[in-house]
């Protein structure tokens, strides 16, 4: 048996063909695999999105993003970019680009939504990484990254219970939470 590393995982995974409705991530050399998201999912990340105005921003679903110096390709729930800087085609965002990443939290996400991904985010260099937690009912907005690797973080953490809008300084914007869903039934995870 051959002991595959992390270049060997990355070059696994970008083969990889995943069934339909898996969503399929690489976090820190991980592939991560799962299944389509609930209604309540959805309906967050599509009520995000439209209070983006798309005239300055592309905002983009199920995008692959490229972390330099990463084995890590993770799909944020929504990425955010200005208009025009993204390239014309394939299937990874550079992670420079992106001005916000977007995570709804599911049942089995938890974890990796305020761990693991947090640190991978801001290794990213993403300005802004918001985490929507429909389980606890608010959303944590991460700014100011700093730190390389596993040891990367975010030095602000706000945190907004649903019904009280979040300032999105960086999209010069107050989003709505109001008509977010919750979930039950779902163990907590502590913020650090």
């Amino acid at each position: 048996m051959t002991a595959v590393d992390e270049r060997g995982m990355t070059k696994y995974f970008e083969e990889l063909e995943p069934p339909e409705g898996v969503k399929v991530e690489l976090l820190r050399g991980e592939i991560v695999m799962m299944a389509a998201p609930d209604l309540v999912h959805n309906r967050i990340v599509a009520d995000v999105q439209d209070q983006i105005p798309r005239k300055r921003w592309e905002r983009l679903q199920t995008t692959d993003v490229d972390i330099i110096g990463e084995a890590s390709e993770p799909i944020p729930d929504l990425l955010v970019m200005e208009r025009g800087v993204a390239p014309a085609s394939g299937n990874l965002v550079p992670s420079q680009l992106a001005t916000l990443v977007v995570e709804v939290v599911s049942k089995t996400s938890v974890d990796r939504d305020y761990g693991v991904k947090r640190s991978i985010y801001a290794a990213g260099k993403i300005p802004a990484y918001l985490i929507v937690d429909p389980i606890v009912a608010h959303c944590v907005l991460l700014t100011d990254p700093v730190g390389e690797g596993d040891q990367a973080d975010y030095r602000g953490q706000w945190i907004t219970k649903f019904g009280d809008p979040v300032v999105l300084e960086s999209l010069d914007l107050k989003l709505d939470t109001s008509e977010f869903g919750t979930v039950t039934g779902v163990r907590l995870h502590r913020l650090p």
